[in-house]
């Protein structure tokens, strides 16, 4: 590259792999994301490395797993919680960046501590302020460079207004890095534009699976607000809706980015915190909404599209596993950077598309006491907290239905995966889940996953 590109990431909040057509959802309709994928790599297996969203977060600044940066759920409105410094002891991906020349901005929702004050390594900030609850229009409280604003409009096309302002703003001497983090598909799964609601009302939502469960513990489907046939229609329609208003949002990135000459020499990342479950097996919501706290795929399953036209191939599909943790490293490999110690679990994609690295055969994740790792054929979820550990085959029929680490013929496998699992939480220096630790004060909200079994 003969100079670095200018790096834009589309962060989601609680965006589904399975909620786009170019993951196969054959009733929305997101022509811009579309064209992303047409245009760049999507990637079919992403994955979050924990399937909530404050440490998700965590992972992608950071480049670390929740055991590495310590952050192992939600981080809560109240001041307890919010007002603490949760980040500063790590070096985060804006600042690296801003230290090497870049104009760095945020749009959107950081839910990483202290929202309303500028975060170091950002010169722009455009944050919600942390007030809760937040609902996706009217009036809400903002931060604006460190000043709390009040304002009145729909969240996504507020969010999306400061970024295409940050890119006229910006000169082609010098790159740029925004980080744009929509709200609109997290609950609640109301408010959003009428003339797009009323779209998906008569759909089917044939590709969401019917309510029987593959989860065996309790549920909690704590942002749950329907029960009737009737409310779950309108949830979903609302939900559908709040794709495709982000999608009108991406495209007046893109025409602006296109219209201001950056498109050529910029890298789009299209992703999000975690995944999300509307119904599907009966669950409402992602990691947290079940007792113990739940890692399925519909929770765990991410989108993940590229596109760089100067050193991207156009309309590929990966299917390696990959995660938060490998764009971290694939962002400061655009920059031309490294990261700033050498205890990191991610490698940049571009080596992968370039066949230039081994690349692993297995994902890895984890939530509060409980750890996973999987295969193209099988998962382990190795609970620390005096819980059934979980063992899934997910080549057979019954897949996530079924837990068979008791039966005598996986107990072969349920072995050979936990020794990985430890391999590789002892190799990033992450000590074992202590079910003690994880049960004495609270650390990170009121509710706690792990607290509810």
């Amino acid at each position: 590259m003969d100079k670095p590109l200018n790096i834009i990431v589309l962060f989601n909040d609680d965006h589904g792999q399975w909620a786009l057509p170019t993951y196969g959802n054959s009733e929305l309709h997101t022509p811009n994301i579309d064209y992303l994928a047409d245009s760049g790599v999507v990637f079919d297996n992403a994955f979050t490395p924990v399937p909530v969203c404050s440490p998700a977060r965590a992972c992608f600044f950071t480049g670390l797993m929740p055991s590495q940066h310590g952050i192992h759920d939600y981080i809560a409105a109240a001041d307890q919680f919010h007002q603490k410094a949760w980040l500063d002891d790590f070096i985060t991906l804006p600042q690296i960046l801003s230290e090497n020349g870049y104009q760095t901005g945020l749009s959107g929702k950081w839910h990483l501590g202290r929202d309303e004050k500028v975060q170091s390594g950002f010169d722009d900030w455009f944050a919600l302020s942390g007030d809760y609850p937040i609902k996706h229009k009217g009036s809400y409280r903002y931060s604006d460079n460190g000043q709390i604003k009040s304002l009145s409009g729909y969240k996504t096309n507020l969010i999306a207004d400061r970024t295409v302002e940050f890119i006229r703003r910006q000169s082609p001497d010098q790159p740029f890095f925004h980080f744009t983090s929509f709200y609109a598909t997290h609950s609640p799964w109301s408010g959003h534009p009428e003339r797009l609601v009323r779209m998906y009302r008569g759909c089917s939502f044939d590709d969401i699976p019917s309510e029987e469960r593959v989860f065996a513990g309790k549920l909690l489907n704590i942002e749950r607000t329907s029960s009737t046939t009737e409310e779950i229609q309108e949830a979903r329609a609302q939900y559908y809706a709040s794709v495709t208003t982000i999608d009108e949002a991406v495209g007046r990135i893109l025409d602006e980015l296109e219209t201001s000459g950056f498109s050529g020499n910029t890298i789009i990342v299209y992703t999000s915190d975690h995944g999300l479950c509307l119904g599907h097996h009966g669950v409402w919501g992602k990691g947290n909404a079940t007792a113990p706290q739940n890692m399925i795929e519909e929770s765990i399953r991410i989108p993940m599209i590229l596109r760089a036209p100067a050193i991207l191939p156009k309309a590929t599909r990966r299917s390696e596993f990959v995660d938060h943790l490998d764009l971290y490293q694939t962002i400061l490999d655009c920059a031309d950077l490294a990261p700033p110690g050498n205890n990191y679990a991610g490698k940049s994609l571009l080596s992968l598309i370039a066949e230039q690295a081994d690349w692993r055969e297995v994902q890895y994740g984890e939530y509060g006491t409980a750890r996973m790792i999987r295969t193209h054929s099988h998962k382990l979820i190795q609970r620390y907290d005096n819980q059934t550990s979980e063992l899934f085959n997910l080549s057979s029929i019954a897949g996530e239905e079924q837990n068979v680490i008791a039966m005598e013929e996986s107990k072969s496998i349920a072995a050979e995966l936990g020794e990985m699992l430890a391999a590789h939480f002892n190799h990033l220096g992450c000590a074992q889940p202590n079910n003690a630790s994880f049960s004495g004060e609270n650390r990170f909200n009121t509710a706690e996953a792990w607290r509810n079994t």
